[in-house]
Order: structure tokens, then sequence, then C-alpha cells
């Protein structure tokens, strides 16, 4: 069977995290150990590792809710929302179930919204975030945000977060950025060492693994696994290289890698919230730095949307383009999402204006309903290529 079809058993651990992560929280709980459920890369992890807990990814790239979720929340709303409200309301992830707080974020007006109805289930802690990251307003804004939500944490959890212990979560994740950093850079080789469906479920698994120290250990012994093979020959046939960057991709939305995979491509790098905007940049760990700016800076570079302007995501997207040799560039829009769908004639000149290369949009769902012409768009644009 074909790499596209079947993970190797070197990846099989990764990609069968989220399934067994649920029986480690179940232990984590019996333990004691506080649980925060998050939806989005902005949360900083650190102050709630400094506070003894444990942060996990909630369920949100799924459409087996998404019916129960339409009771309460409108049908033309993006399918993340729906989702991550219909997993909560209806007690079907077991990560959202046994997480003590939800924390959000104000990414866009659709979840702001959604937020305020979970909170009548679910503790809710929503983090104001500003909609510019350059103005001194903004930097204190999110500066602002991040020493608030300290305070909740250590009144939900009844403990004390000292400077020392965010300095040593600050630097516990940074090795976890760079171990995973390593392994996706790994997409980085031409031609390449293993298929994007395999590096997303690393990458996509790992934000299930609760216990980092191992999980960095994992990383660092799979690049080098990799690397090794690689070395002794064993690489993937020559394809047109993508670039996936966009909306989150995860779950349902996996179907877009496996379309552009079985139609002669290989995607060899993702730019959006599952890969490089998350992990790229690391907290500044000089102990003379003030943690809370150190946080701030770091949070602020990420390149989302909901960010004007979004230069941060046309720098990354650049040096993406380059490092990793991109024959095209896919840009995968949910739904409803306008943040995205507005920004993509942006990206679209910036690909095609500054590097000559090839985009195109696509806009799905969580559903398998367009996977039909979704194929035949993307099988067109990799011949193009």
């Amino acid at each position: 069977m074909s790499l596209v079809t079947q993970l190797p058993s070197i990846f099989s651990d990764f990609s069968d995290a989220r399934q067994q992560g649920f029986l480690t929280v179940m232990e984590l709980k019996e333990q004691g150990v506080p649980l925060v459920g998050t939806y989005c890369t902005f949360m900083p992890q650190e102050i709630a590792m400094a506070a003894g807990a444990a942060v996990v990814s909630l369920c949100s790239t799924s459409d087996e809710t998404i019916e129960e979720a339409e009771k309460t929340l409108p049908r033309n709303l993006c399918p993340l929302i729906k989702s991550s409200y219909g997993f909560g309301k209806t007690d079907k992830c077991p990560y959202f179930y046994f997480s003590d707080i939800v924390v959000g974020e104000t990414t866009c007006d659709g979840k702001k919204k959604m937020y305020e109805y979970m909170a009548e289930f679910k503790p809710v802690h929503v983090m104001q975030l500003p909609n510019n990251s350059e103005s001194a307003e903004s930097v204190a804004l999110w500066r602002s945000e991040i020493i608030r939500f300290q305070k909740r944490l250590e009144a939900q959890f009844g403990c004390e977060i000292t400077e020392q212990g965010i300095r040593d979560a600050i630097d516990l994740r940074n090795r976890e950025r760079r171990a995973l950093t390593e392994f996706y850079h790994l997409g980085q080789l031409n031609p390449p060492a293993m298929t994007g469906r395999e590096i997303l479920s690393v990458v996509y698994g790992a934000t299930f693994k609760f216990d980092k120290r191992a999980l960095i250990g994992e990383l660092e012994t799979l690049t080098a696994k990799v690397r090794a093979e690689y070395a002794a020959g064993k690489r993937l046939d020559p394809r047109p290289r993508i670039l996936i960057t966009g909306c989150p991709i995860g779950g349902a939305a996996e179907k877009v890698v496996r379309i552009i995979e079985e139609n002669g491509g290989w995607v060899v790098g993702y730019e959006n919230c599952t890969g490089a905007k998350a992990t790229e940049q690391c907290v500044d760990e000089n102990p003379q730095a003030d943690v809370y700016d150190a946080l701030t800076e770091k949070y602020l570079a990420i390149g989302c949307s909901c960010i004007s302007p979004n230069t941060q995501r046309l720098n990354m997207l650049s040096e993406m383009v380059q490092d990793y040799q991109v024959d095209g560039v896919i840009d995968v829009i949910l739904q409803a999402c306008h943040t995205y769908a507005v920004e993509s004639l942006l990206i679209n000149r910036h690909i095609r204006e500054k590097h000559d290369i090839p985009y195109m949009a696509i806009e799905t769902d969580y559903s398998t309903s367009d996977t039909g012409q979704l194929a035949t768009r993307i099988a067109a644009f990799i011949e193009m290529l």
C-alpha cells in the first residue's frame, strides 16, 4: 500500500495520539492535575504550564456535532466554530469534558459570540486580542490580557504563578517548539523525505501529548530517524511541491492534503496555525527580559488574518516559499471565515508578484460533499505546475 494511503509505523504513535490522549487525560484528572482547554495558538500556554496545568487543544475539526450545534448557532457559520460548540454542548469531546476551564480569544466575531453561549455550561475565559500588532496601545493591551489570564488561573486553581515558574515554562515550551520545527523542516528536503500527510500526523498529533519532555525526545528521535533513512536513499519521487496556507488544517480538513497527494503533488510545508505560524518563533529567554514583554512579543508575532495589517503572514510565506522550494501555494479557507477569505486577494498578489509562482484559493468545510469538485480543481492546478 502506498505512503499516501497508509502511514508507516514510525508515524503511527503520533497519528493515534488524539485517541490515546483520552486515557492520559483521565489519569491526569485522577492525579488532580488541572486541565486547560484551548482552541487557538494565541493562548500563552506558558502561563497555564506555570500553574501546574496541562494544556489540550479541544475538538473542533469534525462535522460530527455540527447538526447539534446548528440548533443554537446559524447554519451559515464557520464549521470550526460550529464544531467547537457542538462538541462542548454534547460532551462528545473527552478533552472538553475534563477541562477545568476553556480559554477563548477574539480572533473573529463568530467565536466571540459562541464563547458567550459556551460559558453557560463551562467556565470560559476570553482573551481580548488587539486588531493591530504594531502600535504601543496594542502591545500594552495584549500584555495586560496575559496578566489578566494569569490572575484568572490563579483564582481558578487556587495557586500562585511565579515569575520563575513562567521562565521554566518558557524554557520547556521553547524546547518543544524547536523540536517540532526541526521535524517539519524535513519538508525542505528535495526530493521529499515524507508525505504531507505524515508531516501533518506528527504536527497535529503532538498537540495531544501531555508529557512535553517525553514529546521532545520522541520528536528528536523521529527527526533523526527520517534524516538517516533519507541519507540512506529512502526518499519520494519528485513531484510539484505545494505549500498550504490559510485556516487550520487537521481532522476532516485533512482531505485537502489527501487530494493534493492523490493527484500528483506533495505537500511539503504548512504556513497555517497547524504548522509554522504557531511554532517558528520562540519566546525570548533572556533572563534580563520581562517575562510578560517576552510573551507579548512572541504571541503578537503570529500572522493571523485577524491582525491588520498582517505583514507577519506575508513575511513567513516569502521565507517558506524559498526555504521549501515551493512550486505552488494553496490557500485553504473554511466556509464563512471572512478574514481569511478577504485576505486571499492580498496573498494571491503577494505570491504571484513577489515569487512568480501559481496560487489557488479553495473554500471548503468539514463534509465530504465537495471532494469530487476539489479533486478536479486541485488536479488541474497541479497539472499546470
